[in-house]
């Protein structure tokens, strides 16, 4: 972050300085909400929940080293307070102001699956040009996006932004710190459907990352997406990709599915087309790569650029990682889980060769419809013929019956409670030389399960 004077900070949260005190030319040279590594010179934003109160660290933040600390309580402390109605809004607030310092493009990315993996190859394509800031881990929320902000130094010449949401106006809140010039929609799937009520109101909310763009934006959408493909003539400066459709703007023929090594397909761009090796299995796989390829042709990159960045790309942790064991082949897509991308792991695992197995554990946020959602995922690893079907947690009773419905003699089905009762039976349903899918929601901590066969 580069340094700000304390009262521009002042001025952009709307505080008020305690202790009637001049902070003359006093600056910040970073932001952090985490007391544990406030560095020197930071600000630090106590931020307080259900559960939690920041105020509690305000001692610990300036035995660190913090310069000042924000607060929503006229209270005493040994250093320079700034008080605001809400520290959460002065943290969007602060961040709002330093994207203003910089121009630059931000792309930003939103949607129910996919989003992540396809900032990553977006930032994996800019990066053959430029100097990129993309978002890491899950820094996609009201917290997440503004700390990203705030690592823009002089020397980047673009960001990739990644956003997240539960509910309404959160991409909203979102878009307005990050303006974004270039915003992406990978789908529209039944993510928070529980919180907002339908999928045409999850496209209500994810249509927010277009609130605050500037007249000379450019949406980028996918055609092959049912909500999406409508939009087409709503806006002039508007991208449509797609896989199954060859009118849009970027599309891809010749593809070529070659299980676990990944797909070769030939991307055309408005500018150009170019042959790529996708390095990750999958059709979903194309429609990101496609994605890049998009925003990598609206940012004046070669044909040859868009392809080195495709082909150079490397997921993020437990999203499509294919292990390879002594015993078994593992495809940890662990990181989280819904129908549209369970159902989409489900057609990779089926590509393989040699015996199929899939665990498969609860998927939240899905509200009234979770029980026929996980039948319905259920019933389609049986159609799609994977050999080995484990369910795992509550929900997923519903996907071990949707599963028992249409299995054939040669399918087995499983059904365990917790991760720990499928391990004390895992020797009996595993086979050396399986290949094995496991994916679930975040919060069943399918991690446990991955290193239990790795084991």
């Amino acid at each position: 972050m580069k340094r700000i004077l304390l009262k521009d900070v002042i001025d952009a949260v709307g505080g008020v300085l305690l202790g009637g005190i001049n902070c003359g030319d006093l600056y910040i040279r970073g932001v952090s909400t985490d007391s544990r590594h406030i560095q020197l010179g930071e600000l630090f934003i106590p931020l307080v929940g259900d559960h939690f109160d920041g105020h509690a660290f305000l001692p610990l933040a300036f035995e660190k080293g913090a310069v000042c600390c924000l607060t929503e309580r006229e209270i005493e402390a040994d250093g320079l307070l700034i008080q605001v109605p809400d520290t959460k809004k002065a943290l969007r607030d602060l961040a709002e102001y330093y994207r203003g310092l910089f121009h630059i493009p931000v792309v930003a990315i939103t949607g129910s699956t996919g989003k992540t993996t396809t900032k990553d190859m977006i930032a994996s394509v800019l990066s053959r040009k430029f100097n990129v800031l993309s978002t890491k881990g899950n820094f996609n929320n009201e917290i997440g996006l503004p700390l990203t902000i705030f690592q823009l130094e002089d020397t980047h010449d673009v960001a990739v932004l990644e956003m997240g949401m539960n509910n309404f106006g959160e991409i909203h809140n979102l878009s307005k710190i990050a303006r974004p010039d270039i915003a992406l929609i990978t789908n529209i799937g039944v993510s928070h459907i529980g919180r907002l009520g339908s999928r045409e109101g999850i496209l209500k909310a994810k249509c927010e990352i277009f609130d605050y763009m500037p007249d000379t934006g450019i949406r980028i959408l996918n055609a092959d997406d049912d909500l999406l493909s409508p939009l087409k003539g709503q806006h002039d400066r508007t991208y449509f990709y797609g896989v199954d459709a060859s009118d849009c703007d970027v599309y891809a023929d010749e593809i070529v599915y070659n299980g676990l090594d990944g797909v070769h397909c030939q991307i055309h761009t408005p500018r150009n087309y170019v042959h790529v090796d996708i390095k990750l299995p999958g059709k979903h796989m194309v429609s990101n790569a496609l994605a890049a390829a998009a925003v990598g042709s609206i940012l004046d990159l070669s044909s040859d650029e868009i392809k080195a960045g495709i082909e150079s790309f490397q997921p993020s942790k437990m999203r499509m990682d294919i292990v390879h064991t002594a015993r078994y082949t593992i495809i940890n897509d662990a990181y989280n889980a819904n129908p549209a991308s369970t159902k989409a792991a489900l057609d990779v695992l089926a590509l393989t060769a040699g015996r199929k197995v899939a665990i498969l554990g609860d998927m939240f946020e899905l509200g009234h419809q979770e029980h026929d959602l996980h039948k319905d995922v259920g019933e389609y690893a049986a159609t799609k013929g994977i050999e080995v079907i484990v369910a795992i947690g509550d929900l997923s009773k519903s996907l071990y019956e949707g599963a028992m419905n249409v299995i054939n003699p040669q399918q087995r089905v499983y059904y365990f409670e917790t991760q720990e009762a499928f391990f004390s039976q895992m020797h009996a349903i595993l086979s050396t030389h399986d290949t094995i899918l496991a994916k679930a929601s975040r919060g069943m901590a399918f991690e446990k399960t991955i290193e239990k066969i790795k084991e």
